[in-house]
C-alpha cells in the first residue's frame, strides 16, 4: 500500500512536470487572435534541411515583367530590323536671270525702278558684245606726209572723207562705213570712177550694252525655267536663266 501511493505521487508529478513542459510551446504557437497562424507569417528555419523543404514547397512567384516583353520574345517571331531611310529629295537649284539689251546705262537704271521688288537686289552689268561687221570703203594707208596731202586734195573735190589717225589702218582715208555689203560696192564703183584708189575693207566692231542680272528663285524642273523665259521674253531681246553658279550676282559683280 505505501509502494502504491508512492507510485501515485510519482505519477503525478510526471503528470505536472510534462503539463509544465507542454504548455509554453503551445502557447507560443498560437496566434494572439485564438487561431492557428498563417503560413506565410512563419519565419523559414535556419537548417539547409528545412530551408530545401520551403524551397520545394513555396508557391512559385509570378513574374513582374509586363506581357508584352512576353510577346515580342515568342520564337518564331523574329524582330525585322529597320529598313534604310529614303534619301532626301535634292533641294530646287537657285537660278539666275540675265535681261537685256539697254543701250545706256541709264535706260537700264530706269527699268530697274519699274521692275517688281521681289527680284531682290539688281545688278546692272556692263557687257561688250560683238556686233556684224561694217563694210568699209577707203584708199588704204600711206606714209604720214602722203596721206594728208591726199586728204587734201580729196576734199577740196568735195567727197565727203575723213583721215584715220589710230589703229591697224592708221593714216588710211575713209570714204564711208555701210552695214550693207550692196551699198559699200556700189560706193566703191562710184570712187573708182573719180579716179581714186580705194577699195572695200571689213571695219570690225563691237557694242557696249547693258543687262540686268538678278536672283529668280529656285526652280525645280526645265519645264519652270523655259516657262519663266517665256515670259520674260515678251518684253527683253536676251533672257538667259541659269544656275546662280558661274553667274553675275551682286555679290561678285557689286
Amino acid at each position: 500500500m505505501k509502494w502504491f501511493v508512492l507510485l501515485l505521487i510519482l505519477c503525478n508529478g510526471a503528470l505536472w512536470y510534462v503539463g509544465k513542459a507542454v504548455s509554453p510551446a503551445s502557447s507560443s504557437a498560437a496566434h494572439p487572435g485564438g487561431s492557428l497562424p498563417r503560413v506565410a507569417t512563419l519565419k523559414a528555419p535556419v537548417d539547409s534541411a528545412s530551408s530545401l523543404a520551403a524551397v520545394e514547397f513555396s508557391e512559385p512567384q509570378q513574374s513582374a515583367a509586363p506581357v508584352d516583353s512576353f510577346e515580342s520574345e515568342e520564337p518564331g517571331e523574329p524582330v525585322q530590323p529597320a529598313g534604310p531611310a529614303e534619301p532626301a529629295e535634292p533641294s530646287p537649284a537657285l537660278h539666275c536671270v540675265r535681261l537685256g539689251w539697254f543701250e545706256s546705262e541709264a535706260d537700264a537704271r530706269a527699268a530697274v525702278e519699274g521692275m517688281s521688288a521681289g527680284s531682290g537686289q539688281i545688278v546692272v552689268e556692263r557687257i561688250e558684245r560683238p556686233r556684224s561687221p561694217l563694210h568699209w570703203v577707203l584708199i588704204p594707208p600711206q606714209p604720214p606726209a602722203q596721206a594728208r596731202e591726199a586728204f587734201r586734195e580729196i576734199q577740196s573735190r568735195g567727197i565727203d572723207s575723213y583721215l584715220v589717225t589710230e589703229g591697224e589702218n592708221s593714216y588710211a582715208i575713209s570714204l564711208g562705213l555701210f552695214e550693207s555689203r550692196e551699198s559699200a560696192e556700189s560706193v566703191l564703183e562710184e570712187k573708182k570712177r573719180q579716179n581714186l584708189n580705194a577699195i572695200l575693207a571689213i571695219f570690225p566692231r563691237n557694242q557696249i550694252s547693258y543687262a540686268l542680272v538678278f536672283e529668280a528663285g529656285r526652280f525645280r524642273s526645265p519645264e519652270q525655267v523655259k516657262a519663266a523665259e517665256t515670259d520674260y521674253g515678251e518684253n527683253f531681246d536676251l533672257v538667259e536663266i541659269r544656275p546662280c553658279e558661274g553667274v553675275a550676282t551682286p555679290e561678285k559683280n557689286p
